[in-house]
């Protein structure tokens, strides 16, 4: 009988280890190519990203949330909440209850943590005792909720590339409790030389093909690493190319009055926000505004049901102006040619498949081969929690169901 006990605890005891050997502590290192477009990997030479896609879960294209701007979208890839419900309701907009607008260049409301809504994952991580870091992720240099990354970096667009990689592969070689387990990077690169030649172009073919050089040195530290990393590279939004002439150009003060005592324009290229200080005044600017050619107009909380956009938010306009075919940019300065025929663009309805960036993953806690369909960015979030094993809240936009088929 005590034989049989003893074989039995060994039974139990091998079996748990067995176990807990299959399961092992889970990484996530998100990294974002800033306007990586969805089709580049077709356009250009992209070898590394070529061999992330063959080899682990790739999608057609990961869909922006509304505006498909900056910073927006890179808030909403670490909350799961679309824009309007995270607070980032755009790169540049007015905050009415403190009469201050908010835009990418002012570093002190960069880093200012009222501006932020929402769990970002480097803070929510932190309730299951988890570590994280990032470098120079939107909302990482600001007290979210009285909490930052564990290791983060205020931005500065002069740090390389590689250092940037250096530092990540420093972070993972940390003893087991100095080691966060979720670490964001953001590379801009992608997204400065689509704007400046557009996406076809000879310098975003440059850019693109550096990117893929980056992810591959960035793929071969981690293969060194005999932790359970999973991998994932994102972007936040895609790129449009407009040709770079006077038409493509609207004034915005055809159409609307800069310096009028009863509203505050906040421009932001592809759209513009309008906020009046008197409400009687919103119809006869929107009547006025309504039968221009090149531009729709949209009242608040009339904006079209799929971008998500339509919350009471007192950063969100009385009055939301668009271009109307989408191929237009809105401008408070006049035109003048540039070095390049062509410029990028975005910012535009996510339906657009320009918008659209990229979503591929490999690791252990993926399958192997997988594409999948189209998908919005909101649900990169739990996506992340599902694969660090702790819970995914239940008051974000995202559902792991969308993507729980890709998880082994």
């Amino acid at each position: 009988m005590k034989m049989r006990l003893v074989l039995f605890y060994l039974c139990f005891a091998s079996l748990g280890f067995a176990q807990n050997k299959q399961k092992p502590q889970q990484y996530v290192v998100l990294v974002s190519f800033d306007g990586f477009r969805h089709d580049y990997v077709k356009l250009y030479n992209t070898p590394n990203f070529d061999k992330l896609i063959k080899k682990g879960v790739s999608a057609k294209s990961l869909i922006p949330s509304f505006p498909s701007k900056t910073f927006p979208n890179h808030y909403t890839l670490v909350t799961g909440l679309y824009p309007a419900h995270h607070g980032l309701v755009d790169n540049n907009f007015l905050d009415r209850d403190r009469a201050e607008v908010y835009t990418m260049s002012k570093r002190a409301l960069v880093q200012d943590d009222y501006y932020y809504g929402g769990q970002p994952l480097w803070q929510y991580v932190h309730k299951f005792g988890l570590k994280s870091a990032s470098y120079f992720w939107v909302g990482s240099e600001a007290p979210i909720n009285g909490s930052y990354p564990d290791y983060y970096y205020q931005y500065d667009g002069s740090v390389s590339n590689e250092q940037r990689i250096k530092q990540v592969t420093k972070w993972l070689k940390l003893p087991a409790d100095k080691r966060p387990q979720f670490i964001s990077l953001y590379f801009s690169l992608v997204d400065s030389q689509g704007h400046r030649n557009g996406p076809v172009s000879a310098g975003a073919a440059q850019a693109v093909e550096e990117a893929d050089r980056l992810l591959g040195k960035l793929m071969k530290q981690i293969s060194k690493n005999d932790l359970a990393i999973n991998l994932i590279v994102v972007s936040d939004h895609g790129m449009r190319q407009l040709a770079n002439k006077q038409e493509t150009f609207l004034q915005l003060d055809d159409f609307v009055d800069l310096n009028s005592p009863d509203y505050k324009v906040v421009n932001s290229g592809t759209h513009a926000q309008v906020y009046f200080s008197d409400s009687s005044k919103i119809d006869e600017l929107f009547n006025g505004l309504s039968n221009q050619q090149f531009i729709k107009v949209y009242k608040k909380g009339k904006f079209p049901e799929h971008c998500n956009y339509n919350v009471k938010s007192n950063r969100i306009g009385d009055l939301i102006i668009t271009t109307a075919e989408n191929n237009k940019v809105l401008s408070t300065r006049n035109w003048s040619p540039g070095d390049s025929d062509y410029i990028g663009v975005h910012g535009y309805d996510p339906i657009i498949e320009d918008m659209h960036g990229i979503f591929y993953a490999k690791g252990p806690a993926f399958k192997n081969g997988i594409r999948t369909a189209s998908f919005e960015n909101i649900h990169v979030y739990p996506l992340i929690c599902q694969i660090l094993g702790i819970p995914i809240p239940d008051d974000i936009d995202g559902t792991i169901e969308k993507l729980s088929s890709i998880l082994k």
